[in-house]
């Protein structure tokens, strides 16, 4: 993006100044896909996905430089250094080439991200960016996926704040805001409604300020059946701002006024545009979040007949 340079007098004296903009916050927009990968970030005949071509215009109107990519093989500290903030909206083990069959990070990329985050580097995660590095155990039947592991869970989940456990079916849910001060929260409300692909999360750092807490009480699904819980926060890793959301499942989301302003809200603070608040707030804004749901062993399914 070429530099602006603006030019005026300097107090009717006829003294010529020439002031240069700000130099575009260069970010990494990352969605490799080791299982799942969603239609919102999916690449279509070569054309960016539907996310990219919103991140495109918010870029195109806040100087934002955005890189797009799904190849893990390049992250290492070189790489990383030419950025001011990393967006992961990925699935799985990333250190795996997986299902969109893109280059898988090593294992020595992946701790260079998570130095980076420490040594300052703004990170957002978005939707399925907590589906992403699961904590293993050497529990088989699934129901590892609703017990919390705390301080033994991956580094990366330590480091995003929360981890997915399972979704049920699409549905609108209300979500309760914590902070209307933070960026991109001062026009949303008191509370807002989605028609949305919600998670059921756990494992939430208790150092995390809390910015939505959804009414999972009143959902629908065995997986909503818990005390509320947070469902975007911010933290810090060290010297890193982190920022994540649950949201982001469906097109129309993308779309939505109060979603854009979140993500417009979020990259400003994490790039350091714009302070905010960070005190811990889980126990008194989600008292009962670290209650997971009750976990049901799936039903066999019936043989058939020969």
């Amino acid at each position: 993006m070429l530099q602006k340079t603006i030019t005026f007098l300097a107090l009717g004296l006829g003294i010529c100044l020439t002031a240069q903009a700000a130099p575009a916050k260069k970010i990494l927009f990352f969605t490799k896909s080791s299982t799942f990968e969603h239609s919102v970030i999916s690449w279509k005949a070569g054309q960016p996905s539907l996310a990219e071509k919103v991140f495109l215009d918010l870029g195109s109107k806040n100087t934002w430089e955005f890189e797009f990519s799904k190849d893990g093989s390049k992250f290492s500290p070189e790489y990383l250094a030419g950025f001011d903030a990393i967006i992961f909206y990925t699935t799985g083990d990333l250190t795996t080439v997986g299902n969109d069959k893109q280059p898988a990070m090593t294992a020595a990329g992946k701790q260079a991200l998570l130095d980076a985050i420490q040594a300052g580097k703004g990170f957002i995660g978005l939707h399925s960016a907590s589906d992403t590095f699961h904590t293993h155990t050497s529990n088989q039947n699934g129901s590892e996926r609703y017990q919390n592991q705390g301080d033994q869970s991956d580094p990366y989940i330590c480091m995003l704040g929360g981890e997915f456990i399972t979704h049920g079916a699409q549905q609108v849910a209300t979500n309760q805001v914590i902070d209307k001060k933070f960026p991109g929260f001062e026009a949303a409300g008191d509370s807002f409604s989605f028609n949305e692909e919600w998670y059921s999360l756990k494992d939430f750092k208790p150092d995390m300020h809390c910015l939505t807490v959804i009414d999972s009480p009143t959902m629908t699904g065995d997986m909503y059946h818990r005390p509320a819980y947070p469902t975007t926060w911010a933290r810090m890793e060290k010297k890193g701002r982190v920022f994540y959301t649950a949201m982001g499942h469906r097109d129309d989301i993308w779309s939505n006024a109060t979603y854009q302003n979140i993500l417009v809200g979020a990259i400003r603070w994490v790039t350091r545009d714009v302070d905010a608040d960070l005190t811990p707030n889980l126990a008194s804004a989600a008292p009962g979040a670290t209650t997971n749901p009750i976990f049901t062993a799936p039903k066999p399914k019936p043989k058939s007949k020969p």
